[in-house]
């Protein structure tokens, strides 16, 4: 396990190299499946790349497993989570013809949870150099996590110049106090533990970890929404999380433990019939919104226990509806409540909604009623190759860790926090050229 970790901090990931492709590959474990993308991504030149982009991503292998041993986002069974991933892994590794020895990896699980903090230095009216911001930075992580977190993105959102707040690039510019806002994302520490230690039993490395609502914005999101401000809601399997991005920058997370799977097991226990079974009836015939012949049509349902020619008994589709409803008008209350506590509701008006759970016929309409402002489906954009299963909001996730190694350089990383054992670094002339080497190449 990384050594970083008992510091509070995940493993953070290198720098893309500017001029050279490079092969990544990516894990989403999630409630209902586990997917491994492996993508090359070439750079672009700087006037064809979007903003914060600077490669193009072109899918290479794919491989997803049905779940196992994971329940709300979290590591239940380790045997079974552990042969999911390898299987997963394994036909990703043979779709693209490389081994993968490395992989970046989403979490929803773990209670996501975000904290604003903002810092000030002087510089006494001269420009700003890079030294000013890394001290500024350095101050604006100087916070303590509430114990038994982990810091999973530590991000600025923006600098300030004495009164003038919102610089987006100090440097050259004068004044007497440098100040920056971070946006620190947390999450509990065991779930992230166990999760490393399940990718690393299947002799993968864990380049580093990314939230999984921050994940999908990277590809479900276009450049003016993240611009004027949104809020995306993905909902998975175990858990719905939510992300809100404000002038380019993701500026908020949370998460609730609900998810697709809750409707999945609603519908079990109503209908007394096996989760196979109340997932095929989810997914062929499940809808927010009732509607005139749902009491005249009749679906097929298999008792638990029984086989599907002698057992099967037939209910109204309407009995469907009712079930699942209000478990979903639950999941989007819980969303506003959350978002509204967050003080983002007036500044987020529009919502994206991802995930696999998100398409439930009718879903966007009954958002768009309990959410009161704009709704829609976002699908992953910006990889080349996806196959048609992979084009889904259910990709969105695992497309945007394909994308993430591209702005991952706009984090910052307290050094303090990533030192090994707890003596301080050592300062001499070689170490210095010795962590100069490490951080350049």
């Amino acid at each position: 396990m990384s050594q970083a970790f008992p510091y509070g901090v995940v493993p953070k990931m290198k720098p893309l190299p500017q001029r050279r492709a490079v092969v990544v590959s990516v894990l989403d474990v999630g409630t209902s499946k586990i997917a491994c993308l492996v993508a090359r991504l070439k750079p672009v030149e700087a006037g064809d790349a979007l903003p914060d982009r600077s490669h193009l991503v072109e899918l290479i292998g794919v491989g997803h497993q049905r779940s196992r041993g994971v329940k709300a986002g979290q590591i239940v069974d380790m045997e079974a989570a552990e042969q999911a991933i390898r299987l997963a892994v394994d036909a990703a590794e043979r779709m693209a013809g490389v081994q993968i020895e490395s992989v970046i990896v989403s979490v929803s699980a773990g209670r996501l949870a975000s904290e604003t903090f903002h810092a000030e230095v002087p510089i006494a009216g001269h420009p700003v150099e890079d030294r000013d911001i890394r001290r500024v930075l350095q101050a604006g992580c100087a916070h303590s996590v509430r114990p038994n977190r982990a810091v999973v993105h530590s991000i600025p959102t923006g600098f300030g110049l004495d009164a003038t707040r919102g610089v987006r690039d100090p440097r050259g510019m004068v004044g007497q106090h440098l100040g920056v806002d971070m946006h620190i994302v947390t999450a509990e520490g065991a779930p992230l533990r166990n999760l490393m230690l399940c990718v690393e039993r299947c002799h993968l490395n864990v380049e580093t970890i990314v939230a999984a609502p921050y994940a999908s914005g990277l590809a479900a999101l276009v450049d003016d929404e993240s611009e004027m401000g949104v809020t995306l809601v993905d909902m998975g399997g175990g858990t719905t999380s939510v992300a809100v991005f404000k002038g380019g920058q993701f500026v908020h997370s949370d998460a609730v433990a609900l998810g697709g799977h809750h409707v999945t097991l609603d519908l079990a226990r109503g209908l007394s019939t096996s989760l196979d079974e109340a997932e095929r009836l989810k997914t062929l015939h499940a809808s927010v919104f009732p509607a005139l012949a749902d009491e005249r049509e009749q679906i097929a349902v298999t008792p638990v226990g029984e086989n599907e020619i002698d057992g099967a008994s037939y209910l109204p589709k309407s009995m469907i509806v009712k079930i699942v409803k209000p478990r979903v008008e639950e999941i989007l209350e819980l969303v506003r409540d959350r978002l509204k506590a967050s003080g983002y509701a007036a500044e987020a008006r529009r919502v994206v909604l991802t995930g696999g759970a998100c398409q439930l016929t009718g879903l966007p309409d009954l958002a768009r009623r309990i959410l009161d402002r704009p709704v829609r489906i976002g699908r992953p954009l910006g990889a080349r190759g996806l196959p048609e299963a992979a084009k889904g909001p259910a990709f969105a996730g695992p497309v945007g860790l394909l994308v993430f190694p591209q702005v991952a350089g706009l984090e910052h990383v307290d050094p303090r926090r990533m030192r090994r054992g707890g003596s301080a670094p050592k300062d001499t002339y070689i170490h210095r050229v010795g962590r100069w080497l490490k951080e350049s190449f």
